[in-house]
């Protein structure tokens, strides 16, 4: 399962605060959570992309509730434009 998270950072914020607290959410949450194959951070001008690669929708499904009961969830999306953000998964056909 592909999951593909779009945003632009909220106004104000400077991208050295949201990577620290990107890598915070990488280290302290994701690899800690099962299913979890992959995650990555990307960029285009104002726009960021996080790419997180899963076992299963479910498992993806499963670390999207528990990220909204973190802490460090908390703090990643007090740095996003909420407005900006999209969120889709995707099957793998390979």
């Amino acid at each position: 399962m592909f999951e593909i998270i779009t945003f632009r950072l909220a106004q104000g914020v400077d991208e050295a605060t949201f990577r620290a607290a990107d890598t915070r959410v990488q280290v302290e949450f994701a690899y800690h959570q099962p299913g979890f194959l992959r995650r990555t951070l990307g960029r285009q001008a104002d726009r960021w992309l996080i790419l997180q690669v899963w076992a299963s929708g479910e498992a993806a499904e499963a670390a999207s509730t528990a990220f909204d009961a973190a802490p460090v969830g908390a703090e990643l999306m007090a740095l996003i434009d909420v407005s900006s953000l999209s969120v889709e998964r995707f099957a793998g056909v390979d």
